[in-house]
């Protein structure tokens, strides 16, 4: 049985860069690296991810650069290992470098670190969501500026889309603006029609 290195690197904008973990992924030995940029809001659509899945056969080891890469929570991390599992499939953390999946021990040290990650996740948004509620209550905090689109030519959009004569996305386009922007504003624009 031949086994085989793999590598896979997350960004979670595009802005970011894959070089670093490309990197280190080459000269950790990796033979083949599949790579992803999504945003956070894109996490769970993640084709790579998938691709890489259904790529690594019985035997193989997956290496990644850390297990914040892999995985949105906890939750999915163990997701994500239990299917490598099932497939006889190795998991290496470059940084974590005790996580080692081929081995009881390695087992149990990346359960505590990935515990430890989720814990550190939930602490800085929950310290987030303080800090905005006092923001707020001096008020301080207005939130994000609300993105302009020209009424009329949402209406016009809007009216096309509801027409079935443009897709969502078409109209997404046509306004310049992302799918969670287009339905907030649907329902907004909605609910003053009503």
């Amino acid at each position: 049985m031949i086994v085989i290195k793999v590598g896979y690197a997350r960004v979670s904008t595009e802005d970011q860069a894959l070089e670093r973990q490309t990197k280190a992924l080459l000269d950790a030995g990796t033979e083949r690296i599949f790579e992803e940029k999504i945003s956070g809001k894109n996490i769970s659509n993640r084709p790579e991810l998938k691709a890489m899945l259904e790529y690594l056969r019985d035997g193989d080891v997956l290496y990644i650069e850390s297990i914040s890469r892999l995985s949105r929570d906890l939750r999915d991390l163990l997701n994500i290992v239990d299917a490598l599992s099932k497939k006889n499939i190795g998991l290496i953390s470059l940084k974590e470098s005790h996580i080692d999946t081929t081995s009881p021990q390695g087992k149990l040290i990346f359960h505590i670190f990935a515990s430890l990650s989720q814990f550190e996740r939930e602490s800085i948004r929950q310290n987030q969501m303080e800090g905005i509620a006092i923001a707020k209550a001096n008020g301080k905090y207005r939130g994000r500026k609300k993105i302009a689109i020209e009424r009329n030519a949402f209406r016009k959009t809007y009216d096309e889309w509801q027409a079935k004569k443009i897709t969502a996305t078409k109209a997404m386009q046509m306004l310049g603006i992302k799918r969670n922007t287009f339905y907030r504003r649907v329902g907004e624009f909605e609910r003053e029609k009503a």
